[in-house]
């Protein structure tokens, strides 16, 4: 008996090895016509082990006999297949529509589609998109195709020029998550502090990242904090990097604006654009390991959408002061020296006979100022006249309005390698951004130009340059059943700002014409450990998830060179408190009125500005699904986050959907959510002098919420923003018609919205008798104050819609007609939240400008409707977006009301072609806002003496016009 049980045991272990010896197999991945699909992934079933096709669609994977191979490819059914002796099999996957893709975002069970899903998720293909789009940046690429999603350029407006702020669901740039490959993304240095949408926040820099590195991007359209954590209110948009192999796909784009009011109205081409794509992919060993590597470089010209300036330009000194300078006097002396005054004054052709003779006799420079001077005080306008001898034209004085010039370049890394049971992944980014945008002309009749040194005025430039790096690394195992992923992401981003061509007028002739302004820095380290298990036969499948995070951030502002920012006295010497510095030592310019501190248009920080603040916080989450049946899901989360500089929140959401059949299922989720301050919210300040209309200097204070001014008002630290979500709708599948729909409302109210106020002034506390209030003020040495505080509550309602239809026509031609549909309101319910001493100044904390941009600024109807046709060698795409009304934050009088004008709503067409020459080469010519459209124009009471003709207060669609393009893409 013995003998006979070894030797079953010696056959069985003989069987055993022989079964589960490895073999190799190999085969090729096709569509359903037979064109091979490369990067389809190729994966042993129950294992972390795979492979992915090369360009032609083949494959090699060590497998054993009685092993299940799962072939899946995005867009395509997933199919299984099982090892037995043949080493070759070949797979042929049918095409379905994209919303079948499974998701990194909005659940963590790692099959789950969108088509599964309890809160509504779109699906981007960018390799589709950026082959048959116009647009080059994600931002833009976004905007045209996701009406939830809104960016538009913004423009004269500093740093913000440089980086385009977005939303989600009509809600602030801070309430939108962003993550790279499901790890979280840093956002940038810049705090918008600008009179434009997104004013007090600070968003994620998505021009960072190269589309061309981007294999998807998944939107989550509802709140998720309870999963993601702070920011997350509006919901998370996750961007997938590629991971393909065995390619070298080039790609070279170069188109501009040819619009008929390009160059300032004269029509024309400006805006001239250039992209490089290069994206590289290697397999790393035979389990599926790869690298792939994207760089970009991008140039872009600048635009102009200006008006010819109708407003004053010359005054009757400047008159005088052109004859000095052609007779080579000096200018820096002239306007204290009478007799000098007196005698160019007699060359001024367009001055009066009585003019001059009044001049010749006066006995001071007191009585040639008042001779000069309207009965008002103010320098008489001797613009035209003055133009004419010079032999110039308004147009040359016109500002730079439009899009500012950049040139970039951009690396990004994908990487991953399985070892044995596990997967070492990385992935990695570097982006430096130089641009250039433009403030308003300093004329010289305004006293913040210096002629002596700047004879016609000038026009400052803001120089940037933004740089971006981030790393990941992290490494997903199996342990005894569950999958963990252990990973730490760095990322951080620079914002350098320089001030060119300007000047620092109260240093008179010793003053440069560039300077170092100011740099802000933030870094964000974040540490997650995650674990997940599904047990697909408890229930219909139960996925448990759990885990914790530990993220530390660190911002911080480095102060300008003192010239950038300070304000000195006739001596030289830094004036410590404008307001008591004697008269006799002020620097004035002709006319007495006192010039201007610090670079012109971007003055610097000052070293009581600077600061290096860091904070750290903890997070630990649960989350369960459980698929009741096979028609029932409900899923539910909670999270607990501690930080170290406001406390901790506890955050939950629950999610279901019920499915009627294969064709309807209906699904609602609720959840609370927050945003925690951001670092930039609690440390800005900035100081600075601004003169009002009559010359008088006024302090303007950006203060920290923390510091004593701010306490001494009375005015609570800031805390958390706390939110509640809800949202409901149904999906409608007939996939053998090819169609999807979509239909989702929702509600999202938030509590202790944190705003930058109006400047509250000294002068408005004396004038209403509140001079405790004003004393505050004067101890800060500030005549007016302005800082950030949770002020309000706002209620956001939508309803947004998704459709999607695909067919065959003619024969081989496949028909896509995609719609997308959005709408959503946001309003201030309830009180201002003031501070006790300052409940009479409900309009300084939040007024009807800073209502406009938080409400009305963005469009709040969206929608597109794309249709393609294509086949093995051709596309067509024809998209038409529609940007709703938006409102002018700025008002105009009409019949003694103050009415904020509203812009109508446009719709702009994008066309394009592509030919496919051979599978390695394709060329494609289009064009966006192919109709030439442009936003409604301004009032002409707010266009800056016909400058703004399209309003910069708002964020519609911009206002370039017409852009025309061609691209080349080749495949080795």
């Amino acid at each position: 008996m013995k003998k006979a049980l070894l030797t079953i045991g010696f056959l069985s272990l003989i069987s055993f090895s022989l079964f589960a010896q490895p073999i190799t197999i190999s085969g090729r991945v096709v569509d359903g016509v037979g064109e091979p699909l490369s990067s389809a992934s190729v994966t042993i079933k129950g294992t972390l082990r795979g492979t992915l096709t090369d360009s032609e669609g083949y494959y090699n994977i060590n497998a054993s006999r009685g092993d299940i191979l799962i072939f899946s490819f995005v867009g395509f059914k997933a199919k299984e297949a099982l090892v037995e002796d043949n080493p070759t099999i070949n797979m042929t996957l049918d095409e379905q529509l994209d919303l079948g893709e499974v998701l990194v975002v909005g659940s963590r069970n790692k099959s789950r589609t969108v088509l599964e899903t309890a809160v509504p998720i779109d699906v981007l293909d960018v390799s589709e998109l950026l082959a048959e789009s116009p647009q080059v940046n994600l931002n833009q690429l976004m905007n045209y195709v996701l009406p939830s999603f809104s960016s538009s350029p913004q423009i004269v407006a500093d740093g913000t020029d440089h980086i385009d702020p977005a939303s989600l669901r009509g809600l602030g740039p801070d309430q939108m998550l962003i993550l790279i490959n499901g790890k979280r993304r840093h956002t940038s240095a810049l705090l918008n502090v600008n009179g434009t949408p997104g004013r007090g926040s600070v968003g994620t820099d998505l021009n960072a990242i190269p589309a061309a590195a981007i294999e998807r991007i998944e939107v989550l359209r509802d709140g998720a904090a309870a999963q993601y954590g702070s920011d997350a209110i509006a919901g998370v948009i996750n961007i997938v990097l590629k991971k393909e192999t065995d390619n070298l796909d080039i790609s070279v784009q170069t188109g501009a604006q040819t619009s008929a009011n390009g160059n300032n109205f004269d029509g024309g081409v400006d805006g001239e654009d250039f992209q490089l794509n290069i994206n590289r992919g290697l397999a790393i060993g035979d389990q599926g390991g790869f690298i792939n590597v994207t760089g970009s470089i991008n140039t872009r010209n600048r635009t102009s959408r200006s008006g010819e300036f109708t407003g004053e330009i010359f005054n009757g000194y400047n008159a005088i002061e052109w004859v000095a300078y052609q007779d080579g006097a000096n200018l820096q002396t002239l306007q204290t020296d009478l007799a000098s005054i007196q005698q160019y004054a007699a060359g001024v052709t367009h001055f009066s006979t009585d003019l001059k003779n009044s001049i010749a006799a006066a006995s001071d420079i007191a009585t040639v100022q008042a001779l000069l001077s309207d009965s008002d005080g103010n320098p008489v306008d001797y613009s035209d006249a003055e133009l004419e001898a010079r032999g110039l034209d308004r147009g040359d004085f016109r500002m730079n309005i439009g899009q500012p010039e950049y040139r970039e370049g951009k690396l990004f890394a994908n990487f991953e390698l399985p070892i044995g049971e596990s997967t070492l992944y990385s992935f990695a980014g570097i982006s430096n951004r130089r641009s250039v945008g433009f403030a308003f002309y300093r004329r010289p009749t305004q006293e913040r130009a210096y002629t002596p040194l700047e004879i016609n005025g000038f026009r400052p430039e803001g120089h940037t340059f933004v740089k971006d790096r981030s790393f990941a690394v992290g490494i997903r195992q199996n342990i005894a059943g569950w999958d963990t992923d252990l990973s730490t992401t760095i990322g951080a981003n620079t914002f350098k700002f320089w001030a060119a061509n300007s000047l620092n007028a109260t240093l008179q002739g010793a003053s440069p014409n560039l300077f170092d302004s100011w740099n802000t820095f933030f870094q964000q380290t974040t540490s997650n450990f995650d674990v997940t298990r599904n047990w697909p036969d408890t229930f219909a499948g139960l996925n448990v998830a759990f885990g914790a995070e530990y993220r530390i951030e660190n911002y911080r502002i480095l102060e300008g060179e003192e010239a950038s920012w300070a304000t000195y006295d006739i001596d030289g010497n830094v004036v410590a408190d404008f307001n008591q510095l004697a008269d006799s030592l002020k620097v004035v310019d002709f006319f007495g009125r006192p010039r201007v501190g610090g670079a012109q248009a971007f003055p610097g920080f000052s070293p009581s500005n600077a600061v290096d603040d860091y904070r750290q916080s903890f997070a630990g989450y649960v989350d369960f699904e459980f698929d009741f049946t096979d028609n029932f899901l409900v899923g539910t989360a909670l999270r607990y986050e501690n930080y170290s500089d406001f406390g901790s929140t506890l955050n939950f959401k629950l999610a279901s959907r019920l499915s009627f059949n294969e064709a309807i299922s209906v699904r609602a989720s609720t959840s609370t959510g927050f945003r925690a301050p951001s670092l930039h919210q609690l440390n800005f300040s900035s100081i600075s002098t601004q003169f009002d209309s009559e010359g008088i200097g006024q302090q303007v204070l950006t203060a920290r919420n923390t510091s004593t001014v701010v306490q001494n008002l009375g005015v609570p630290q800031l805390k958390e923003e706390t939110s509640l979500s809800v949202s409901g709708g149904f999906t409608l599948l007939l996939l053998d018609l090819g169609i999807t729909l979509s239909v989702d409302g929702y509600y999202t109210g938030i509590e202790d919205r944190i705003v930058l106020t109006n400047q509250f002034s000294q002068d408005d506390f004396i004038a209403n008798g509140d001079d405790d209030i004003a004393s505050i003020l004067e101890g800060a040495r500030a005549n007016k104050i302005q800082f950030f505080t949770n002020a309000i509550d706002t209620e956001t309602m939508g309803i947004e819609a998704v459709a999607s239809h695909q067919t065959n026509v003619l024969g081989n031609w496949r028909l896509t007609n995609d719609f997308a549909f959005s709408y959503s309101q946001t309003k201030r319910v309830g009180d201002i939240n003031t501070s006790d001493l300052l409940a009479d100044y409900e309009e300084i904390y939040f007024d009807g400008f800073s209502g406009v941009l938080l409400e009305e600024a963005i469009p709040q109807t969206k929608m597109n409707l794309a249709t393609a046709i294509s086949n093995r060698n051709w596309t067509f795409l024809l998209r038409n977006a529609y940007f709703g009304d938006v409102k002018e934050a700025e008002t105009y009088e009409v019949n003694g009301v103050d009415v904020h004008p509203v812009y109508s709503g446009k719709v702009i067409t994008d066309l394009s072609a592509i030919y496919r020459y051979s599978p390695q080469l394709s060329f494609t010519v289009g064009a966006n806002n192919l109709l030439d459209i442009y936003p409604d124009r301004r009032p002409d009471d707010l266009t800056s003496g016909n400058q703004f003709i399209y309003s910069r207060r708002i964020a519609q669609f911009g206002s370039n016009g017409r852009y025309v393009f061609t691209k080349v893409t080749v495949g080795l």
